[in-house]
């Protein structure tokens, strides 16, 4: 069965949209303390690690829409992952990849040799050519595990690594394997080795996080929910249970800290794999024509259609608004407003690059590569 309908899902906007709002008040709150504030002493302990220490979870969910859209896509353009066009699928990646990541390495690059407070790479760690060939080769995770975190806004290039290096073997799997069983039997079992791996034989803690065993469960998760999307008739009672049991391991995970850390789910590296596999079963239930989310949650969705961009951008919003707020000595009893500021400024210059930047080259590209 091949999926048809709009570009637009409203559960998908509204995903990304979350991910994308908890990144970036996870940056945010590694400089601006909130819970040093007045009102950040009213909020328990737990409400403050909802708000500010999701960040991780969020590129996970990433991960697994990642992994969706992209199966979705193949099945809507080629009408089977066998019959995908490599050398196209390939095309269309650089076409939505390229324009922003040069654009954002460009940048780096100028800060970097400008001495920039907060874009200089520590010369005892890198040095700027292997910190670009690790973002232009998509090893940027790997080049971090060995040498220790490089500056915020190279830092945020570790999540594309993985997902870039999966996307360029992804299409040789599908192209030749041409049985779905044989692709869930291996979704299947990188769902155990991702637990394995983030609790035994990760070498240290940033590759708990970082590495690519650690997070291929995630994005193969998102396949397999596209793949079954496609053929169960996900409706009435079913689907409704799709998206409450996804929604419950999402809350699990996310929110019910105190109930996770009882269970013990961030020790056995089951919190990923948990919060991936709900993630999955929401988007189980998602139908292109039938998509519907709450009108509240209109603001969410906006931040979730440019999330890529926002990703690649935040942290230049971020470190202007906390070099700001440090030169200014504002007091840190005004961290919400500074709070909201950045995180508002975050979403609309993601909204622009996306709209006169990126979007414009992304079809640009496509309709050259077409004529």
């Amino acid at each position: 069965m091949t999926l048809r309908g709009p570009k637009r899902l409203p559960t998908v906007d509204l995903l990304r949209g979350l991910c994308i709002i908890a990144v970036v008040l996870h940056h945010i709150n590694l400089r601006v303390k909130f819970n040093k504030s007045a009102s950040g002493a009213m909020l328990p302990d737990v409400v403050n690690r909802i708000l500010f220490w999701n960040g991780s979870y969020g590129v996970k969910v990433f991960f697994v829409v990642s992994g969706f859209l992209i199966t979705s896509t193949i099945l809507r353009r080629w009408g089977s992952l066998d019959g995908i066009d490599v050398a196209a699928f390939y095309r269309l990646r650089v076409a939505r990849i390229a324009p922003c990541l040069v654009a954002l390495l460009a940048i780096l690059s100028i800060l970097h040799l400008a001495g920039a407070t907060g874009y200089t790479i520590n010369p005892h760690r890198t040095t700027l050519p292997r910190a670009l060939l690790a973002a232009l080769t998509f090893h940027v995770n790997w080049l971090e595990i060995k040498i220790g975190y490089l500056p915020g806004s190279w830092d945020i290039l570790w999540s594309l690594a993985v997902e870039e290096t999966f996307y360029i073997a992804y299409p040789i799997v599908c192209r030749f394997v041409r049985w779905r069983s044989v692709l869930i039997v291996g979704v299947l079992a990188l769902g155990m080795a991702g637990p394995f791996f983030r609790t035994v034989l990760a070498p240290n803690e940033m590759a708990t996080d970082y590495a690519l065993l650690a997070n291929l469960d995630c994005i193969a998760m998102g396949c397999v929910a596209a793949l079954l999307a496609g053929q169960l008739p996900v409706v009435g009672g079913l689907g409704a249970g799709c998206r409450v049991i996804g929604s419950v391991m999402i809350v699990l995970v996310t929110l019910a800290r105190p109930v996770s850390a009882w269970l013990q789910l961030g020790r056995t590296g089951l919190d990923v794999t948990i919060l991936a596999a709900g993630t999955a079963l929401v988007l189980v239930a998602v139908r292109p024509h039938a998509d519907r989310a709450p009108s509240w949650s209109a603001p969410v969705r906006w931040f979730g259609r440019n999330s890529y961009e926002v990703y690649l951008t935040h942290m230049f919003v971020v470190m202007a608004g906390f070099q700001t707020f440090t030169a200014a000595r504002a007091p840190i009893n005004s961290a919400p407003l500074w709070f909201v500021g950045i995180l508002a400024v975050s979403g609309l210059l993601g909204h622009i690059v996306a709209t006169f930047y990126s979007e414009p080259l992304n079809q640009l590209i496509r309709h050259r590569r077409r004529s």
